[in-house]
């Protein structure tokens, strides 16, 4: 009975001075709504580089051109153009456990049909891409093996082309220009939307390998291999088989090409996110650290204006420990509360960003009472040493203040 009569004057304490009560409580606000919004922001962009890694197909390696280096002077990923098709058909009939191969080659283009034109980005690719990516055709069919073969001029196209060549009508069996090349259109993949670096992936036209480097982009450069294994056990092992044996095909030469997989591109960008990520997350403990402090510093305020109170209640019967518990439970209160209203901005702020910036922003609902549980021990660690204080002060003296 003692510790919830000793609560409820803490709270009409706090009542009395709402105004500064609020104030004080500003910098939990605003510390655990940053808290909240930078969490969201972190956890929706890991989300994003996990949909996008996976939107690559499944048990994924990628062998991508290395380093061209003329006269000491180093070019960036894909300025040496060693990989051939070869390359390619060797990785699918020699190392076992792989399902699929891909080489892709491709350029920016101009496409016509009817009266309309436009500007797009041509790929050439095997008949495996569309199962090695998992992307489905959402309409009509993928180009055959038999395409490869014979250098058909067909082609299946991306959402966005559809629409800016074909709006409002079903472009399969018509026929599109790419520099000069008619291509009968087969099929439409399904819409995959923007990625996390605002690139549209349903901006495109591809077309067999054969007939983009013969008739097309007309060069037998090859941007990247695309590898599916059978399965994620393997993965590790066919991703190491594919280096072995296309430093094989070279005679042992420096590698001037890089084999990667999905768990891999995933560590890497999620390591540069997290890196952000915790920056913005020490930000905010620096906003909850001074938010402490304001704490700290209204309650010894709130001790000194308080002395002769405190002098009474020790005199009239009160122990220490029930002015300790008194201040203490102000403390934390300012900090709950104020927690509490962070955590409503912090959502509040996510969604506006959510709405208005386009940010797939994810709240996790642990990190929602973990922020209640911050709060509480911020009030704890900041509102000990004046609970303690005014516990401590002796009631004569303390009756004596002015």
């Amino acid at each position: 009975m003692r510790i919830f009569s000793t609560i409820v004057i803490a709270l009409r304490a706090l009542r009395r001075n709402l105004m500064r009560s609020m104030l004080t409580a500003l910098g939990m606000i605003i510390g655990v709504g940053a808290v909240i919004t930078v969490v969201a922001m972190g956890s929706g962009t890991k989300a994003q580089v996990e949909a996008q890694i996976a939107g690559l197909g499944d048990n994924l390696i990628t062998v991508i051109p290395g380093v061209l280096t003329t006269g000491g002077v180093r070019g960036g990923w894909n300025t040496a153009s060693s990989l051939t098709i070869e390359d390619t058909i060797a990785i699918k009939q020699e190392i076992a456990g792989v399902t699929g191969t891909s080489p892709e080659t491709r350029d920016r283009v101009q496409v016509i049909a009817g009266g309309l034109n436009w500007n797009t980005s041509a790929q050439g690719v095997s008949a495996d891409y569309a199962a090695i990516r998992s992307w489905s055709v959402a309409e009509g069919d993928f180009f055959s093996e038999q395409d490869l073969r014979t250098n058909a001029k067909v082609c299946v196209i991306g959402k966005t082309v559809a629409d800016q060549l074909y709006p409002g009508l079903d472009p399969v069996g018509q026929n599109i220009r790419a520099r000069n090349i008619p291509l009968r259109i087969v099929g439409v993949m399904a819409s995959k939307g923007f990625n996390a670096y605002g690139q549209d992936q349903d901006d495109f036209i591809m077309v067999p390998y054969t007939t983009a480097m013969k008739r097309i982009i007309r060069r037998d450069r090859i941007n990247q291999i695309m590898i599916q294994a059978a399965s994620a056990d393997i993965l590790d092992r066919v991703q190491a088989e594919v280096g072995d044996l296309l430093q094989q095909r070279r005679g042992g030469r420096e590698p001037d090409y890089t084999v990667r997989n999905q768990e891999e591109i995933a560590k890497a960008r999620n390591a540069t996110n997290e890196s952000l990520s915790w920056l913005l997350t020490g930000i905010a403990l620096v906003s909850l650290l001074v938010g402490g402090i304001g704490i700290m510093n209204i309650m010894l305020v709130s001790v000194t204006e308080r002395t002769r109170e405190i002098g009474i209640r020790l005199a009239i019967g009160a122990h220490g420990k029930d002015v300790l518990l008194q201040f203490l439970t102000e403390a934390i209160v300012l900090s709950v509360l104020g927690g509490g209203i962070g955590i409503a901005c912090g959502i509040g702020a996510s969604q506006f960003l959510a709405h208005y910036k386009g940010w797939l922003m994810v709240i996790p609902t642990e990190w929602v009472a973990f922020s209640f549980l911050i709060s509480a021990g911020v009030g704890i660690a900041f509102g000990f040493f004046p609970a303690m204080k005014a516990a401590q002060l002796d009631p004569i003296d303390a009756l004596r203040y002015e």
